[in-house]
């Protein structure tokens, strides 16, 4: 327990799955969370102090629920939709924010955020112009395949991958559904390699926590391809160094970035880097969890110490933080649910011994079901394994036992996981 940090209050925004691991973090430094969100099942509540079913994005209840309550910090959870809200509830209120708004206008849309990096020489993917009012002039000048998505969204949500004309018209009304600001953009769809590039940032001090190489489905014909792992370090992080890091790191000073964490996400395609998405908070796929275990530092307590105190604490990023996991290799195994209800879940058995699993993070259970409005994205993610290495032979070996270990079975006796990705392409051996 944190002596000085004991018994404080600690609000946070939203209360999905992925938001539990911040909830119980809190809790283990001795802080009484107070966790809201707008769906009273929601898992992340099962932990609080105390839980409340205020809407994130109502600020104006947020704000009167955190006098209320006469919390002493506030925080965002894995929700990328609930940044602006933590911003305006913490300006309010005068408590510390790692975020301002300036940053919010940047990445709180997709459109803002891609023509800001190409400012920086950071490029994003090639785009087709399309609006609401579907002329025939500009439906002609697209080339298939395309990825249809709201410029608000995250996890999927709203994304539909169209191969033809005919295709489109769904795809903009799925799009729009899930767009607050009702807006969209068409991209070219991408079919190469996918990366995620992790930075955390204190005091000014932006440093690459990590770069690493991602692999997704082409399972789900037409919708987005949803993550099954991820291998670190990326066999690109050399040429990301050289070509894109410096740029990236100009655009953050430049928007004002001093403290926090974020994420990008890249394709990589023939020698060129196109970055795609970004959130500016904790990640569902926590890639936290490997770098705690091998820099030594949580991402965690430093976003919690910050909201409480305004500070990040006495770390020191460049002796602790590398990209390259000091010579270590390490990976996060997801796995990807059909749609249907969860009768049987077996191979995790022996986890707790096996020195290699440092946590597995599981969101869905026996008697689970998962529906069709789930696939496509992280909604069917029903476990998120998290392994640390000596070398990539021993990754892949246990990469590979644990794909095939692990089963999940339907109520009809049918299996319910999709097919993992081809561990030994993904580690060049």
């Amino acid at each position: 327990m944190e002596r000085n940090l004991a018994e404080k209050k600690l609000l946070i925004l939203g209360a999905n799955p992925e938001t539990t691991q911040l909830v119980k973090y809190a809790n283990s430094m001795g802080i009484k969370t107070l966790v809201t969100s707008n769906c009273p099942t929601d898992d992340a509540k099962r932990y609080a102090w105390k839980s409340f079913d205020v809407d994130g994005m109502d600020v104006p209840e947020l704000i009167s629920l955190a006098k209320r309550e006469n919390v002493d910090g506030v925080l965002v959870g894995v929700a990328d939709v609930l940044v602006p809200s933590y911003c305006k509830v913490c300006d309010a209120l005068g408590f510390h924010c790692y975020a301002t708004q300036e940053i919010v206008d940047v990445f709180s849309y997709k459109d803002v955020f891609k023509s800001t990096c190409e400012r920086y020489g950071i490029h994003g993917i090639p785009e087709f112009y399309l609006d609401a009012e579907m002329k025939k002039s500009d439906i002609e000048k697209i080339e298939y395949p395309v990825m249809v998505k709201p410029v608000d969204s995250c996890s999927g949500k709203g994304m539909t991958v169209c191969y033809e004309e005919n295709e489109l018209a769904a795809a903009v009304e799925k799009a729009l559904s899930e767009s607050r600001k009702k807006r969209f953009i068409i991209e070219k769809y991408m079919q190469c390699e996918d990366m995620g590039m992790y930075y955390t940032f204190k005091d000014g001090v932006c440093s690459a926590s990590c770069v690493y190489d991602r692999h997704t489905t082409d399972e789900q014909k037409g919708l987005s391809r949803v993550c099954l792992g991820g291998i670190y370090p990326s066999k690109h992080i050399k040429e990301y160094f050289e070509r894109m890091h410096d740029n990236v790191c100009r655009m953050f000073k430049s928007i004002g970035i001093k403290n926090g964490v974020l994420m990008l996400s890249a394709f990589y395609e023939n020698g060129e880097f196109y970055v795609y998405d970004t959130g500016f908070r904790l990640q569902g796929e926590a890639p936290h969890l490997l770098m705690n275990a091998v820099h030594g530092f949580d991402q965690r307590e430093m976003l919690i110490r910050f909201a409480l105190t305004g500070t990040e604490g006495d770390l020191d990023l460049s002796k602790t933080d590398d990209p390259y996991f000091h010579g270590k290799w390490a990976a996060t195994l997801w796995f990807l649910l059909k749609k249907g209800k969860i009768d049987e879940i077996t191979g995790f058995e022996q986890i707790s011994k096996d020195s290699r699993v440092i946590a597995n993070i599981q969101r869905l259970y026996r008697g689970d079901e998962v529906i069709d409005e789930w696939i496509g994205t992280e909604k069917q993610v029903m476990s998120r394994l998290y392994l640390i290495c000596d070398n990539k032979r021993e990754l892949a070996e246990a990469l590979s036992e644990y794909m095939q270990k692990v089963k999940v079975i339907d109520i009809a006796g049918k299996n319910m996981l999709l097919q993992g990705f081809d561990v030994n392409n993904a580690l060049e051996l």
